[in-house]
């Protein structure tokens, strides 16, 4: 490559082993994020936190930063492992840059016969 050509240079190429992207940190227990987790990046004008993010949290906080994404599709937008995006995230959360917004529960099965039991009294009160 010239001196003249203002190609971004990619840092993560298939030789470069994952652990490299997240400095050998591993994810810690209190970010779980789960793969419908959303996240967005927070109104943060710092450049100093800018500069010292690595390309491939760059990259990330580029795709979030109008918007909610979930875990999923910023691991897809990114081609990146689920496990990598998930340590990136936490990095970028401790480090005060983006916001989380855990998925909303489940909500547990309502027992049949008191639905039945609500629904006949709806009924015999509204006759319907």
């Amino acid at each position: 490559m010239s001196e003249g050509q203002d190609e971004e240079l990619e840092l993560t190429t298939p030789l470069v082993p994952l652990f490299v992207i997240t400095n050998g940190r591993d994810l810690p227990a209190d970010h779980e994020y789960e793969h419908t987790a959303l996240v967005t990046a927070r109104d943060v004008t710092s450049a100093a936190a800018a500069r010292a993010l690595s390309p491939e949290a760059r990259k990330v906080m580029d795709l979030i930063t109008n918007g909610f994404l979930s875990v999923a599709e910023v691991s897809g937008h990114t081609h990146l492992p689920l496990g990598i995006v998930r340590i990136l995230l936490a990095q970028l959360e401790e480090d005060g840059l983006i916001l989380v917004r855990k998925p909303i529960p489940r909500v547990e099965r309502a027992e049949r016969e008191l639905l039945s039991a609500v629904l006949d009294g709806l009924r015999t009160k509204f006759g319907a």
